[in-house]
């Protein structure tokens, strides 16, 4: 069983989309602040990047938000976090966020979302990353990925070993169980990254 103390959650912005992503953001939230794993994220002020955070902070949990610089002087920041910290770039923002965590957990998202999700599949890939990648596939979101993924596994862009790189839950539950239970990778996977 794999000891989780931070997990970083990938999620969308946007406040235009059904209540079911909603929802399934602040149960994970909850569920992450009752097992008290810290949340780290990109520290959003809208959409289910505030909602994960809420629930978090609301059931008692922790949260660290990383921002660039930029989008603080937006004002894009979620001003009530446990922790936030400010940094000078996108690329440094997804380092350090991949660098605090135990495990990634993704929420459905535009494309920001899905270049954190695909940029830490292909970090694993590599050996950079270790951790769970755990896909929380709410309402079906995530169906076409997934089988775009699966085609490039297929057609061998990519080996048969890589599809475990991710797993999928349908449940907050189910994503919560899964970061305990999956094996931490094996860094020596790296040799297997060139067809």
């Amino acid at each position: 069983m794999n000891k989780i103390q931070s997990v970083c959650v990938y999620s969308a912005s946007s406040t235009k989309i059904d209540e079911c992503y909603f929802e399934a953001a602040s149960l994970l939230g909850r569920l992450l602040a009752s097992k008290q794993i810290r949340l780290i994220n990109g520290a959003g002020s809208i959409g289910l990047m505030r909602s994960v955070a809420d629930a978090t902070i609301e059931a008692g949990g922790e949260v660290t938000g990383v921002i660039p610089r930029f989008m603080v002087e937006q004002g894009w920041h979620h001003t009530g976090l446990t922790r936030l910290v400010e940094v000078d770039s996108m690329h440094e923002r997804k380092q350090l966020m991949a660098d605090l965590s135990d495990a990634v957990i993704a929420l459905p998202g535009g494309c920001g979302t899905l270049e954190e999700l695909l940029e830490i599949i292909t970090w694993k890939q590599l050996g950079l990353y270790l951790n769970p990648i755990v896909i929380l596939n709410t309402n079906g979101f995530f169906d076409p990925l997934l089988l775009m993924l699966e085609r490039a596994i297929d057609e061998n862009f990519m080996r048969r070993q890589h599809g475990d790189i991710w797993h999928v839950a349908h449940t907050p539950e189910e994503a919560v169980d899964l970061i305990y239970s999956v094996p931490v990778w094996d860094a020596s996977i790296r040799k297997f990254a060139a067809i």
